[in-house]
């Protein structure tokens, strides 16, 4: 398979993820109303209550970040920038796509900068 027929492939997977995400943090909101509307209890069902809450945000942030990183990919796609490396402008390796589809460095630059 060539890299262009690769790109376009991660391209349809890419905008699955961004759709099933879409889903999910509808969802996730969707519940965190519907529980705020129920609140009742004692100070121990507030307090398990305020822990829920922070759990789901955080899983809302990151669900956010993703789908962020993913309109990006899709974006770079279409403008024929996708495939790159940001920090040392080699061509990111397709095993790196497949892992993480909207990497903006290659294995090499994402560990230094790590590190």
């Amino acid at each position: 398979m060539s890299r262009k027929e690769s790109i376009k492939k991660l391209r349809e997977q890419l905008i699955r993820r961004r759709d099933g995400l879409h889903r999910a943090l509808e969802g996730d909101l969707s519940l965190l109303r519907e529980l705020h509307q129920e609140r009742t209890g004692d100070v121990l069902d507030a307090a398990a209550d305020t822990v829920q809450d922070e759990l789901n945000s955080q899983l809302i942030e990151a669900e956010s970040r993703e789908l962020s990183a993913i309109d990006d990919a899709i974006a770079r796609i279409e403008q024929g920038a996708y495939g790159n490396c940001a920090g040392c402008g080699k061509a990111i390796p397709l095993t790196r796509w497949r892992a993480v589809p909207y990497a903006t460095d290659c294995i090499n630059c994402r560990r230094a900068a790590e590190n």
